[in-house]
Order: structure tokens, then sequence, then C-alpha cells
């Protein structure tokens, strides 16, 4: 049993050892950038990914700014596609991500789509709507990263042999919080620079 844990960790040091790293900075890129124009972010998974992408809005939406809450007027933007269980069974097919991203999309946005295969249907289809409607597309995948590797703008692959979900889903949380603690430590800065900006121009007058 112990044994099984070591190799369970070892294997999770070494794809942590080789995160993409230019990628999941293009990616911060992208959001970044979303966040200046004032653009949404759409966040899909299936299964397990469901749950991190829940996961992932409500680290956009508050803990990012869980610091100073109130002295952010402006915030990021993040949804999970479908928003509610109502939605997610009666878009029960392969449209179940892109028929409710068709109702929101515009050229602003942003799609987060998180596939450890990179070949489920439906998240394919929401991605192919997003490029569709030039929306920048950061794909989460593993594996070999399927067919969302390539329809991707930003290309964050957790390379595993096939069926590794596990050691996959682990790692994608991971990078999660890695983007979760530099836009934490950004818009912290940003907050910083605006309050003695405002100190200085106070002390001028």
């Amino acid at each position: 049993m112990e044994q099984f844990i070591e190799d369970f960790s070892q294997k999770a040091i070494v794809l942590l050892s080789k995160l993409p790293k230019v990628e999941i900075a293009k990616a911060m890129n992208i959001l970044q950038a979303a966040f200046e124009r004032d653009g949404r972010i759409y966040v899909v998974g299936n299964g397990g990914s469901l749950a991190l992408a829940t996961h992932w809005v409500a680290d956009f939406n508050k803990t990012v700014f869980s610091h100073n809450l109130d002295e952010h007027q402006r915030r990021f933007q993040a949804i999970r596609l479908p928003t509610t269980e109502e939605e997610l069974t009666a878009w029960a097919n392969d449209m179940v991500f892109a028929g409710p991203l068709r109702n929101y999309i515009q050229d602003s946005d942003v799609l987060i789509a998180i596939s450890s295969s990179g070949n489920s249907e439906n998240i394919i289809r929401a991605v192919e709507l997003a490029r569709a409607n030039k929306v920048p597309v950061i794909g989460i995948s593993g594996f070999d990263g399927g067919r969302l590797d390539p329809l991707s703008d930003a290309k964050i692959v957790i390379r595993t042999t096939p069926g590794e979900y596990e050691l996959v889903e682990g790692i994608h949380a991971i990078v999660l919080h890695i983007f979760t603690k530099y836009f934490k430590e950004y818009f912290d800065h940003v907050l910083l620079l605006r309050k003695d900006r405002e100190k200085l121009l106070a002390t001028a007058v």
C-alpha cells in the first residue's frame, strides 16, 4: 500500500516538473485581456472536470479578490455552463455546453474547456462555437491532448498515458490554483498602486 502511494506521488511530481509553463502564461494573458475588455469567462467540463469548472468559477469570481472585495468595483465575470441543473438536463446531449453558450457568447469573451481526454464531443462543439465567434479558447486537457489541443489558443496538456484520469484531474486542480494565486497577487498589487497614487494626489493638492 505504501509503495502504491509512493508510485502515484512520484508520477505526480514528474508531471508537475513538466507543466507547460509557456502555455499557462499564455492562458493568463488571455484571461487578463478579457478582464480589461470587460469580457466574460465561460468554463465547461464533464464529470470530475465539471467539479473543477465549478471550483474555477468560485475562485475567479471571489477568491481572487478576497483580500479586498469591497475595493474592486470590477471583477472577473466567470460563468460555469450550464448554469443550473435544469439546463444541464434540458441540454443533455452533445449540445450540453454549446447550447447555453450560444445564448451568451460575445467576441469579448473567453472559453475555458476542461477535458481529460480532449475528445469529449460536447466540449468540442462548444470550442468550435467559440472559434466560429472569434472567442479565444484555453484548452485544459490530458493524455495526448486529443481533439481539443489543436483547437485551443492556449494548450495546457498534462501528458500521461491514456486513462490516467486521477493524475490529470489532480494536476488540473493545481493549474487552477496557479491561476488563482497569480491573479490574487496581481490585483492586490494593482490596488496597492492605486492607493499610493491616490495618496500622492491628495498630498499634492
